[in-house]
């Protein structure tokens, strides 16, 4: 059984047992979430919403709060002695879904 959730603007294919780097969240490490936006749940027969399931609802655990890599942003003009460099670590909550209700 699998469901497509959405979760900071991104959408996200689970299946229980997954574990998923989402935008980060306002929940501690160790919390339970519930992600209500539920797109589609699929497995023997297929439910789509319209745009969102009503009764259905997926259940994770919060692994941990976390930072990505970091990215480096570096803007250059010839000519112009012109340099910048900037560097960026995208926060993100990593979860494991439990349950696909």
């Amino acid at each position: 059984m699998y469901a497509v959730i959405e979760t900071g603007g991104k959408q996200y294919t689970v299946k229980s047992g997954d574990k998923v780097k989402v935008e980060k969240l306002d929940v501690k490490e160790g919390d339970k979430v519930t992600f209500d936006k539920v797109l589609l749940v699929g497995g023997d027969t297929i439910k789509v919403g319209k745009p969102y399931l009503e009764d259905s609802k997926v259940e994770a655990k919060v692994l941990a709060q976390a930072k990505a890599k970091k990215v480096i942003v570096y803007k250059y003009k010839s000519k112009k002695n012109e340099r910048k460099k900037k560097g960026h670590r995208q926060p993100y909550t990593l979860v494991e879904i439990e349950n696909i209700i």
